[in-house]
C-alpha cells in the first residue's frame, strides 16, 4: 500500500466510501487490509499495532465553509462528520447523533484584538473532551453487533477518563475500564473518575499516564483477551479523532472575515486535538499555522527544530497534567500524514518531510512557571480565568507572535478552571464556584480499583471480571 493513501490532496467526491488503514502498513509485518469505519472504530488499534487513518481526506469548499456561518455546533458536525461517514451512517441517524451529543454551549471569547479564546469547557465533565466521546459512545451503541457485550479500555491523565466513562454510562452491553496514574490528577479529576459507577469502573494505576497507555495498548495485542471485544475509547481510536475536526470549523466560521487564514493554538498531550486541526487544514480551513503547545515534556518541539526524535521518558509531572505525556500516540498519525512511519516504541522507520511540518506546524514547551504567569497576567489584564492547559495555550499563542506578525489566532480552553480550583486559588486567590455540571459531583460516591503498573496483573483484572 503506497503513502498515497492518505495523501494531503483533497478528495473532492464526498460520496466516495472512506476506508482506513494502519499506520505501520509499510513495515515488513504491516497491517496492509482497508477496514470500514466500523470495523476500525471497534478494533481500536490495528493488529500491527499501528493507529488508523482515513484512506481520503474529503474536502470542504470556501462556499460550505462560509455557510457554517452562525449555524448550530450540532449542524457543523453534521456537515463535517456527513464528509467521512456518509457510506456509514445514514444522514438521519448521523444528524440525531450529533443534535444529541452536543446540547451544550460553545462559547468563543475575544481577549484581545488578535486573540480569541474557544473554550470547550461546557460540555457535561467541563472538558473538551466530551466532544469526541459524546459522538464515540453515540457511533458505537448504534454499530455496535446487537447481543455483543464489548469491553472498552481508556488510559486517561484526568479528563479523557471522566468523558468517556459518563457518556457510555448505561449503554447496554458494554463495560468500560479507566486507567488513571494514582498521583497525577487533581483531587476533582479524582472524584469524577471514581465515582461515574455502573457499568464503569476506574482503576488507580502506581506509574504515570505513559504507563497506563503502555498497559492498554498490550492489552489490545493480547490473544487471552479476545473474549472481551476489546475496544479503544482513548485518541488511539479513529473515532475520537474525528470529531475533534469539527470545532475548528465552527470556531473559524464564527471569526475568520473574507476565508483569511487563521492561527490555532492548541494545548497538547496525547496530540490528538492537533491532529483534529491538520484534518481540518487539509480539509480546505484556511489555517495558517497550527501551534502545538506543550509544557515541559518537549519531545516535540525538540523533534521539529533537530529532526532527531527522543521520547521523554518518564514523562515530567507539571501542572497541565493531561498534558504529562512522554510518547504522544498520535504522532504517528502525524508522520503518516507528512510520509513518514513512527511506530509505538517511539522508533522512526521512515522520516516524515520535516520541511512540510516546519511550514504547517509550530511548536514551543511552556514551563510551569510560564504557565501560572500566563494565569495571572491573564486576569490581572483582562479578568480572563484560564486553568493550566488553557494558559499553556495562550503562552505558546504569545511566543508565537514574538517570533512571526501577530494575526487573529484562536486559542483552546479545553478544560473548566474549578477542575483546577485549588490552584486557582492559590495562583490567583479566588475561589471558583462548579460550573453547572459539577454541582452534585460530591455527593457522589465511587473507589477506584488500584494495580501496579505490571501488564501481567491488568490481564489478570480483566480476566476475573470476564
Amino acid at each position: 500500500m503506497g503513502r498515497t493513501a492518505v495523501a494531503p490532496a483533497i478528495a473532492n467526491d464526498i460520496m466516495k466510501k472512506i476506508t482506513y488503514l494502519s499506520t505501520n502498513r509499510e513495515l515488513p509485518s504491516g497491517f496492509r487490509e482497508k477496514l470500514s469505519f466500523r470495523e476500525a472504530l471497534f478494533m481500536g488499534q490495528a493488529p500491527d499495532q499501528g493507529l488508523f487513518m482515513p484512506s481520503d481526506i474529503p474536502g470542504m469548499s470556501p462556499k460550505e465553509i462560509i455557510s457554517l456561518r452562525g449555524r448550530p455546533y450540532a449542524e457543523v458536525a453534521l456537515a463535517v462528520l456527513g464528509k467521512f461517514l456518509s457510506g456509514d451512517i445514514a444522514e438521519a441517524e448521523l444528524q440525531a447523533m450529533t443534535a444529541d451529543a452536543y446540547d451544550y454551549e460553545i462559547p468563543i471569547e475575544r481577549i484581545d484584538f488578535f486573540t480569541y479564546l474557544l473554550r470547550l469547557d461546557r460540555g457535561p465533565t467541563a472538558s473538551f473532551k466530551d466532544f469526541a466521546a459524546r459522538f464515540m459512545a453515540l457511533a458505537m451503541k448504534a454499530m455496535k453487533v446487537p447481543r455483543r457485550k464489548i469491553t472498552v479500555l481508556v488510559a486517561t491523565s484526568g479528563d479523557t477518563g471522566s468523558a468517556v466513562g459518563e457518556a457510555f454510562r448505561n449503554l447496554s452491553g458494554i463495560r468500560v475500564y479507566i486507567l488513571y496514574p494514582e498521583r497525577e490528577v487533581t483531587p476533582v479529576q479524582k472524584k469524577q473518575l471514581d465515582s461515574i459507577g455502573r457499568n464503569v469502573q476506574a482503576i488507580a494505576v502506581e506509574g504515570k499516564f505513559d504507563d497506563c497507555q503502555r498497559l492498554v495498548k498490550e492489552a489490545f495485542s493480547d490473544p487471552k483477551l479476545l473474549p472481551l471485544h476489546l475496544t479503544s475509547a482513548n485518541s488511539i481510536n479513529i473515532g475520537r479523532i474525528l470529531p475533534q475536526i469539527v470545532y475548528y470549523f465552527y470556531a473559524y466560521a464564527n471569526v475568520a472575515e473574507d476565508l483569511k487564514p487563521l492561527v490555532f493554538s492548541i494545548p497538547s498531550g496525547n496530540f490528538g486535538n492537533s491532529l483534529g486541526c491538520e484534518l481540518a487544514r487539509r480539509m480546505g480551513l484556511p489555517i495558517r499555522k497550527i501551534i502545538v503547545a506543550v509544557n515541559e515534556n518537549d519531545e516535540f518541539p525538540y523533534f521539529l527544530n533537530s529532526g532527531e526524535y527522543n521520547k521523554v521518558n518518564p514523562a515530567r509531572a507539571c501542572l497541565s497534567n493531561a498534558m504529562n505525556v512522554g510518547h504522544p500516540s498520535n504522532l504517528a498519525r502525524y508522520f503518516d500524514l507528512y510520509g513518514g512511519t513512527l511506530d509505538k516504541n517511539g522508533v522512526v522507520h521512515r522520516a516524515p518531510d520535516l520541511a512540510a511540518m516546519r511550514k504547517n506546524l509550530y511548536s514551543v514547551s511552556i514551563s510551569d512557571k510560564e504557565t501560572t504567569e500566563t494565569m495571572v497576567r491573564l486576569y490581572q489584564e483582562h479578568s480572563f480565568i484560564v486553568e493550566p492547559h488553557g494558559a499553556v495555550g495562550l503562552a505558546a499563542c504569545r511566543h508565537y507572535f514574538e517570533s512571526h506578525h501577530r494575526e487573529t489566532a484562536i486559542c483552546l480552553e479545553t478544560a473548566h478552571p474549578y477542575k483546577f480550583a485549588s490552584l486557582i486559588s492559590d495562583t490567583l486567590g479566588i475561589a471558583l464556584p462548579p460550573p453547572k455540571s459539577m454541582k452534585k459531583l460530591n455527593s457522589r460516591r465511587g473507589k477506584a480499583d488500584r494495580l501496579k503498573k505490571n501488564y501481567p496483573a491488568l490481564r489478570k483484572y480483566l480476566l476475573e471480571r470476564l
